[in-house]
Order: C-alpha cells, then structure tokens, then sequence
C-alpha cells in the first residue's frame, strides 16, 4: 500500500509538474511571440492589369524580397524542396526529433557535424529572426521559434515565409526574385535543372551564385539532384538529364517596366506593396522598346512620351513618360505625358468635324488655300506655299493651315472648345485670352493624355473615354453628349486613314494626324484604329526649338512602330453609320461645292446666303451681366448668315419685335441657364445655351 500511495503521490506531482511546465512554455511563448511582423517587409511591386509584375522597388535595406506563397511556384520545385531539405516536413511540429537524434549519433561518432537536423521550420525563424553568433544557445531559441511558428502557422504559410525569405545571394532574397534574376521569368514553370538550382543555392548562397561562382552552382545542383528522395520526385532518368543543363552565367535585371506610372503609384498610396494598374505588359515592353531605339537616333537631349489608350473601356494600355527615365541629360525623370505643350495640328481633325457636323462642307468641297487675313491675323502653311483650290479631304490630309482656320472661323473658337469640355479636356489658353483662330493651328497647350483622350471619341463613333491615371481603375465611358456626331466622325476617320504612312512604315489599317508646333519644339502624332488610340510626342523637355523636328518625319515613323511593337491586332475602324456617304463634286448640292467667306465676314457656299449662326454669345459661355446685384445689364446678341427679317427667342418665349439686323438686345429677368433661339425668313434656326451670372 505504501508503495502504491508513493507511486500515486509521485505520479500527481508529475502531473502537476508537467502542468505547471507546460503553463510556464505557454506563458513564455506568449510573452515572447515570434517576430512574424518582420516578415512584412517587402519589395513594393507595380503590376499590370493581368498581375504580372510591371517593376519591383526594393526594401528600404535594399533587399529584393517579392512576396511568394505556394500557389506562386512550380509544384514540381515544392516536392523537391521538401525531399531536399525536410522530408517529413509535413509530420512533424516544427523539430524532426527522427533527424536531430540521426545528426546527434553522428556527430558523436565523427566529432564533426555529418548531417544537419534543420527543418523547413527552424529555416523560418532563423530568416525572420536572424543571428549572427552560431551557438548552442542561438541553436536552442531556433528549436524553440519553430515550435512557436508551427503553433501559429499552417504548413502552406511556413512554406510561403521560406519561398518569400530565402536568400539566393547579393540582395536576393525569395524563390521569385531569384527565378526573375536569374532565368527572366516567375517561378510558376520551372525546368527540373532550374528548380534544382533553386533548392540548392540558400544553403550556401553567396558561396554558389552562379554569376559569380559557376562551378560551386554546378556541383550544389548536382548533389540535390543526385539526392534519391529527389530523384525519386523528378522521375527517372529526369536528374541525369537536368545535369547536363547550362547554369545561367549573368544576373538578369529584375523587371522594370513603365517608371513613371510605378512611382505615381508609391507617391499616391506609399503603404501598399501591391500596386493594380491598368496597362499591359507584353503592349507597355513593346513601346519601351520603341522608345529605346528611337531615342538613340533622335540625338542627345531630345525625349519622346507615348499613350495608348482603349477607346472603348477608357484604359490606358501603355505609357511611356520620357525617352529614359535614368538619362538626366534627356531630363529623364520628367513625365512628358502629364505637361503642357502646343498641339501644333492635331486639333485640326474636330474642327473639320465641326464643319461637317453642322453641314457646312462634304469631303469633296473645294476650298481656297490662298493667302488670308481674319482681322490681323495671317495664318501661312508650315512650308509657306499655298494649294490654291483643294478639296476639304486634300485640305485636311495635307494639314493646310488656311482652310482649318477659314472652317474654325465658321464654326467658332468658343463652340470647338466646348465640345473640347464634353470630353473633359480643357486646353490651357495664353493668359487673359479668349479662344482664336489660333487655337486651330496649336495655339494652346495640351497634355499628351489629354490629347489621347480627345481621340478616343473619334474611336469610338464620338463618345469620349475618362482615361483616368493609369494606375486606380478609374477609366470610363463618359455620359452625355458626344464630341461629335457619328457621320461626322466617320468622315474625319475616312480622311485621315487615307493619309499616306512615313517612308518604310507598311499600311496598317489606321487613321492618324501629325502636328509641328511654332517653332519646331513639339512633334506629335496621334493615330488610330476601331479599338485604340495611340499618341507620340518628341521634344526638348525644356521647350527649346529643334530644327527639323516635324510630326511627319519625326513622330509618324514612331507611331507606326509602336504600334506594331504593342503586339495588338488591328481592329478595323467602325462601319459607316447611316447617312454617311462620300458625295463627289458633282453629285453635291450646289451650296456645298464651294466654301467661302464674302467681305463682311459672312458664310457663303455657291452664292446662297447659310443658315443663321449665333457668333455672340458663344455656346456654353458664362457672362457676368450683375446677377448678383439683382440689377442686369442688357446682353448683345449677334448672328452671321441667314436671311432677313429674324426672330429671337429667349428660353422659348419670343422677343418683342422681327429684326432686320444682325445684332440685337435682350434683357434677361434673371441670372442662370438660358436657351437663345434665331430663325431667319426661310424658318432655318440656330441655338446657344449660355449661362447669366
């Protein structure tokens, strides 16, 4: 009985004892958690829109550390990892007792270390919690951390801390990052030789890196596949032929592609490792490369920016901000995308959109080229000579100057930039300047993007896209009306797709218009198909002049290229609506044949007297007339055009007396929105909405 009573005494004791120990372990792993905050830190990356990786930032130690979880990686280089190093990884709870005991025994029999006990585990904690001394001590809190690890983790997000965390040599760290610096491409395919390489440079890495230690790489890759537990994995006779595989010599730049959207990206959210944005990889590679050999022969100090946008989903696709974003002498780091230059004649294609629109011209009007004076100003061809009597077609394809600015003076400065504001572009006038003429010939300034965006709308049967930054997702179709009507899209579309291709570049199916601003400081193109537009612009970031730079022989061949490069299929631009129909001379009414202006300012086509046209107010335009005070001013109203007598209306409500003149004064009753109506003796009307303030 005593000997019982002791034995049962003694037993509780253990009990309690054990209990107590296992209270005091729990106690002590709680107040001394792992580091698992430390595995945090890791490279930002920009991604495309498919979420392949664009460009990669690294640490703020400098270390290139890509976030990797197992759905990253090969299934292959697991199974070989886990046969490697840790082959009953999925066993155990963080300490292989099986392998300790093994390395023990031999290390007692061989007074040397034979073989590690290290588990996949014991690997983790000594990466997120690195020490520098290789004592027993250190060895013990090692035991301890994976013990700590398994009770947190499950056996998939230990795997990812390793594949995240692993170091590979240099400022490598992680399965990605290596796979990228060492084979160009992610880790989701690897060859048995490649995956082999992998399992075997963390051991040693700066001792085995093949770009600096060829033969050390070889002969650690051959003792991981002559492994049988990895042999058996690979299958049979795979290791021998992996063997014989070349190991990579170089280190592969780690991608980094479109600088100016990646670091727009870290300035608008610096806490996010994981950047969405809307471009395309293989389409931003292919512009890069564009941009690359272009720069080289455009000379030094010269930068060029490109946008491609999807006309239909508002997306930009690819974005090129400079030439190089690393060549200080090219002012590299300057987004061209994003800044104010002259358009020169890319804005000519909505002014003869205009034109068509409100049925002042047909594609085969002729008009005079000849030299013009518009109240003092005297617009001349960029080659100084003159055509003498064109067709509108001819005139818009050969970017003559004179008839865009007779067709802007018809249709108004102020009108073409309020349809500019239905796509949310707002060119930036010269200081206390009201729209001119010479707006038609580049005389604002104008974004790269905001350009592209006012394209999408010829695209796209005239309805604009917000492109947005590129970076948020923000693109879209914008509501309301369109820039431009479809038949007068289509004309435009039908004009420019028949503009002959710069030398050497094949006809690819787009329309496109070039622009050389004043100067010779900007050269711009713009071109596009039924799905995507693309822009170009090259010029001195610092505005200064460069003789012989010209949109046609400087940007065109680039545009062309890029488009090739962008690895998109051309999508054939959209069929003709209804109504939309290229008329030749003969066959068009008489008051089409011919555009001209009389003496006076005044419309004329072929001797009839047009339509009624509202010149003042402007469509859109707001005017302080004291609404404020409560005391208006009256406002003057003035039409070009039209046949006598006239009668107004103002929000539908007729004006007292017929008129005879072309200027007439209304009083408004109030301040705000306001329709203006005129219609002349033949019943043909014209409209404005204006705003009264």
């Amino acid at each position: 009985m005593r000997l019982w009573r002791k034995f049962a005494i003694g037993s509780a004791a253990g009990v309690v004892l054990a209990g107590g120990a296992l209270l005091a372990l729990d106690a002590a792993d709680k107040a001394f958690p792992p580091p698992l905050d430390k595995a945090d830190m890791l490279s930002a990356e920009v991604l495309d829109a498919d979420g392949q990786l664009l460009r990669a930032f690294a640490t703020a130690e400098g270390r290139w550390r890509l976030k990797t979880g197992v759905a990253d990686v090969d299934p292959q280089f697991l199974r070989m990892l886990v046969a490697y190093e840790d082959q009953r990884f999925y066993d155990h709870g963080g300490v292989d007792v099986w392998a300790l005991g093994r390395a023990s025994l031999q290390f007692v029999r061989n007074g040397r270390i034979v073989s590690g006990a290290s588990t996949l585990s014991m690997q983790v904690a000594r990466l997120i919690e690195p020490r520098a001394e290789r004592s027993f001590a250190a060895k013990l809190l090692q035991l301890a951390r994976a013990v700590q690890i398994e009770r947190r983790l499950s056996k998939d997000e230990i795997l990812d801390l390793y594949l995240t965390h692993a170091p590979y040599g240099g400022n490598l760290e992680g399965v990605r990052a290596a796979s990228l610096a060492y084979f160009g491409k992610e880790p989701r395919r690897l060859t048995v030789a490649e995956a082999a390489l992998l399992v075997a440079l963390p051991q040693l890495p700066e001792r085995r890196r093949p770009d600096r230690n060829l033969q050390a790489a070889q002969e650690a890759r051959k003792r991981v596949l002559e492994r049988a537990a990895v042999a058996e994995v690979v299958g049979d006779g795979e290791a021998g032929r992996a063997e014989a595989v070349a190991i990579p010599m170089r280190r592969m730049q780690l991608p980094a592609l479109a600088a100016h959207v990646a670091e727009a990206a870290l300035r608008k959210q610096p806490a996010v490792l994981k950047h969405q944005t809307t471009l395309k990889k293989p389409v931003q590679q292919g512009l890069e490369a564009v941009a690359r050999a272009a720069a080289m022969k455009l000379g030094p100090k010269l930068s060029l920016a490109m946008v491609m946008a999807d006309a239909q989903t508002g997306a930009i696709v690819g974005e090129v901000g400079s030439a190089d974003y690393f060549d200080a002498s090219r002012s590299g780091w300057i987004d061209m995308t994003r800044v104010n230059r002259s358009p020169g004649s890319t804005l000519k294609p909505f002014i003869y959109g205009l034109a068509f629109e409100q049925g002042l011209v047909s594609q085969e009007t002729i008009i005079e080229d000849r030299p013009a004076d518009f109240f003092g100003y005297r617009p001349r061809n960029f080659d100084m000579s003159y055509q003498g009597d064109v067709t509108v077609r001819e005139a818009l394809q050969l970017s003559l100057n004179v008839p865009a600015v007779k067709l802007l003076d018809a249709v108004g400065p102020s009108r073409l930039m309020v349809r500019f504001r239905r796509a949310e572009v707002r060119p930036v006038l010269p200081p206390n300047e009201t729209p001119g003429l010479a707006i038609g010939l580049g005389g604002v300034g104008i974004t790269l993007k905001d350009l592209v965006q006012l394209y999408t709308a010829l695209a796209d049967r005239g309805r604009p896209a917000r492109l947005g930054d590129g970076i948020t997702g923000t693109p879209e179709k914008l509501d309301g009306e369109p820039l431009l009507e479809p038949v007068a899209v289509w004309n435009v579309a039908d004009i420019l797709s028949g503009v002959i291709p710069p030398a050497g570049a094949p006809q690819r199916g787009i329309a496109y218009k070039t622009g050389t601003s004043y100067g010779y400081r900007d050269a711009w193109t713009v071109g596009y198909d039924g799905r995507y537009v693309l822009g170009v612009w090259v010029g001195r970031p610092d505005n200064s002049a460069v003789p012989g730079l010209t949109g046609y022989g400087t940007a065109a061949p680039i545009l062309f290229e890029a488009f090739a490069r962008s690895g998109i299929a051309t999508t054939p631009l959209p069929r003709p609506p209804a109504g939309a129909v290229r008329i030749a001379l003969s066959e068009l009414p008489i008051s089409q044949r011919r555009f001209a202006l009389n003496a006076s300012g005044l419309l004329v086509c072929s001797g009839r007297e047009p339509a009624p046209q509202i010149v003042y107010p402007p469509e859109g335009a707001h005017i302080d007339l004291g609404a404020k005070g409560g005391d208006l001013s009256p406002l003057m109203l003035k039409l070009q055009g039209g046949r006598a007598p006239f009668r107004w209306l103002a929000n539908g409500k007729p004006l007292p007396d017929l008129s005879r003149r072309r200027t007439q004064q209304w009083q408004p009753d109030g301040g705000g929105y306001s329709k203006l109506t005129v219609i002349d003796s033949a019943g043909r009307a014209a409209s404005v909405g204006v705003f009264i303030d």
